[in-house]
């Protein structure tokens, strides 16, 4: 099988497809790694709303979706960035897709993201302002009895005047929350935003912060996740974890090598990237589960440069790669996305995804895949 793709001048090549899909394999109840893939959502191609309003999303398909990620075994991270949360998921479409994923899947493992993005930055002006808000988050979303992320806040990152400002919000939020929470620490690659969160511009003052932010609450605590796409950063953390708080790496670049781990120990994940790759990585997982680490390489290693071209600079764009895959493989009928964010990457970015794709089995029915870029090639003008 074969398609034309153009190249960054337009002119056209055949590219002849691989095609042969990784298998669908559904990850153990124990699995070696907890593996949360943070899942997008499908927007409503037929809504009234311009980008810049009230988000409005297909239910039906964003659900399905979930049950695809349930059934491979995967934990689900919901509302998150990858859902575009605060780039076109308000808080009020986050709550209710957070109580439809509880009311749909009360038995899949989820944690759902709590965060501010319903207080303008702009308003706030003290740590108490942020606590109200993130509280005003963690009650509704408790009130489901749904386990919690703690995203970062941008309102923290604009009002916060030193470290001891996070120890205190972050010890407060802590000891509200009913079961142990996961710790985002989200980079400023992913959020300009975020610039000098944990109260310092460099990473060795922000670490020492983390640290202490999670031995002071420790029971409190289940794990963090860390994007800030530089392994290193994240084995420190990780060795300097209390017993029994779990890694969960958020590192989109070097994934294979950090959920492996080494002599030391090793990460769990919590990717966006395990949206696209959810079959290579609940396959991947399986084999590590099984003894062959060698497999486990073999299975994931070949997505990282798919993931790197994904996650390109400017980072914060990689749901548009995301969200083509999802409509190259089926799991919805448009690539139109909240806020118009599918015109955030050029076509030379969809034809390499594509490629790329296909190279390591992601496209799970190459003739669909073939039909769809073609339509997308025609919208721009290529015959």
């Amino acid at each position: 099988m074969k398609i034309a793709l153009p190249d960054t001048s337009g002119r056209l090549t055949d590219y002849h497809l691989r095609g042969e899909p990784v298998p669908q394999t559904a990850m153990p109840s124990n699995p070696a790694r907890i593996v949360y893939s943070a899942a997008h959502v499908v927007a409503d191609p037929f809504t009234a709303n311009d980008p810049s309003g009230a988000a409005s999303i297909d239910w039906d398909k964003t659900m399905a979706f979930r049950h695809y990620l349930h059934g491979l075994g995967m934990g689900i991270a919901e509302a998150m960035d990858t859902a575009q949360r605060g780039m076109g998921l308000d808080w009020s479409g986050a709550l209710e897709l957070i109580r439809r994923t509880r009311s749909d899947l009360p038995d899949a493992l989820v944690a759902n993201g709590c965060g501010t993005d319903h207080l303008d930055p702009v308003l706030a002006n003290t740590v108490d302002d942020v606590k109200r808000a993130y509280m005003e988050q963690l009650e509704a979303i408790q009130a489901l009895d749904a386990r919690v992320i703690l995203m970062a806040s941008r309102a923290m990152a604009r009002v916060a005047r030193s470290p001891k400002d996070y120890v205190t919000l972050y010890s407060d939020l802590l000891n509200a929350c009913d079961h142990p929470a996961i710790l985002h620490w989200l980079g400023d690659m992913f959020d300009p935003a975020l610039a000098g969160y944990w109260g310092g511009d460099s990473f060795e003052g922000a670490l020492e912060t983390v640290v202490e932010i999670i031995e002071a609450n420790a029971d409190k605590v289940d794990g963090i996740k860390i994007s800030l796409l530089d392994k290193d950063k994240e084995i420190i953390l990780r060795r300097r974890l209390p017993a029994g708080v779990k890694m969960y790496t958020g590192d989109d670049f070097n994934y294979p090598e950090l959920i492996e781990g080494d002599e030391q120990g090793f990460s769990h994940a919590l990717l966006g990237i395990f949206d696209p790759l959810a079959p290579a990585a609940a396959h991947a997982v399986t084999q590590l589960g099984n003894g062959d680490a060698a497999g486990f390489r073999a299975t994931l290693d070949p997505t990282v440069p798919l993931a790197r071209l994904i996650f390109r600079a400017p980072t914060q764009y990689y749901k548009t790669g995301v969200v083509f895959l999802a409509w190259l493989n089926g799991f919805q009928d448009h690539f139109i996305m909240l806020n118009g964010a599918q015109a955030t990457r050029p076509l030379p970015y969809f034809t390499e995804v594509f490629r790329l794709a296909d190279g390591c089995g992601l496209l799970r029915d190459p003739d669909m895949a073939v039909g769809r870029m073609k339509k997308l090639l025609a919208l721009y003008g290529v015959d």
